[in-house]
């Protein structure tokens, strides 16, 4: 399943509500644009047992990229590539490539802040890497993300400081998920439907989803009573722009025939 995605977000700062997961949201929507589908969304604390165990959990699913967020940095809570050396049952070492990009970072530092940064243990920390595994430059921060594989899924750990991890996205996980995966094109439209509320509209939508395969319609209550106002979104996954459109429209066709039939009305949303 070359499509198949799973988002595992690690901090205990997400479990205690301290900080926002803005990079799933990010990283699911994303994803969705270059036709992948993201099938389970888990976050976990800082713990190198409970992040192997659900990294485990994932490999047992055989998504064919797993994608984590944090826990890459110096600091004692950024257990990440512990928990993936250990799930992959791979022994961490000292990774010569991921070495020279730390050095690398280091010394940019150094000539801005004309001081001397020694490597320490913590710093070169951000060098040890599961065996095999293969680091990705990070044009922002300091710590590599990193690219481990078992036999069926393909395992991308980046930053979890936002910044860090879309950069490293956008310019390396990309074209890895273009070249790895199935080409597929995500195509929907959006209504907007008034004078019909949303139990009316269940039946009509499951019927159109019965009758055209592969179309996902989403329906969102916007105001209620006295004059109810929903706004739809129909979705589809395709191997062209051409199947795609084709089948949108439709569903859509069907969609405002049946609405039009019970009373309602609809009109085209724009992005």
């Amino acid at each position: 399943m070359s499509d198949t995605f799973e988002i595992l977000c690690l901090g205990n700062e997400l479990l205690i509500g301290k900080i926002v997961n803005s990079n799933a949201q990010w990283l699911a929507n994303y994803i969705t644009k270059l036709g992948g589908k993201v099938r389970r969304i888990t976050v976990v604390g800082d713990d190198i047992s409970d992040i192997a165990a659900a990294l485990r959990e994932s490999l047992s699913r055989k998504s064919a990229f797993i994608l984590t967020t944090g826990g890459l940095g110096p600091t004692f809570d950024d257990k990440t590539m512990d928990a993936v050396a250990t799930a992959l049952e791979k022994p961490l070492e000292l990774n010569d490539d991921a070495l020279l990009m730390v050095k690398n970072k280091y010394q940019q530092y150094e000539k801005v802040t004309k001081k001397k940064i020694e490597l320490t243990p913590a710093r070169l920390k951000m060098a040890q890497l599961p065996k095999d595994s293969v680091p990705i430059p990070n044009p922002v921060g300091t710590a590599p993300a990193v690219l481990s594989t078992d036999a069926a899924s393909t395992i991308l750990s980046l930053p979890g400081v936002p910044s860090e991890m879309k950069a490293i996205f956008e310019a390396s996980v990309v074209p890895l998920i273009r070249r790895l995966s199935r080409t597929h094109v995500v195509y929907e439209i959006s209504l907007r439907v008034t004078g019909i509320i949303e139990s009316e509209l269940a039946p009509l939508l499951d019927q159109v989803m019965r009758e055209i395969p592969d179309v996902y319609v989403k329906s969102h209550p916007r105001a209620a009573e006295p004059i109810p106002l929903l706004e739809l979104h129909v979705t589809t996954r395709a191997t062209s722009e051409k199947d795609g459109k084709d089948r949108v429209e439709a569903a859509e066709k069907m969609i405002c025939q049946l609405i039009a039939e019970h009373g309602g009305k609809t009109s085209p949303l724009k992005p």
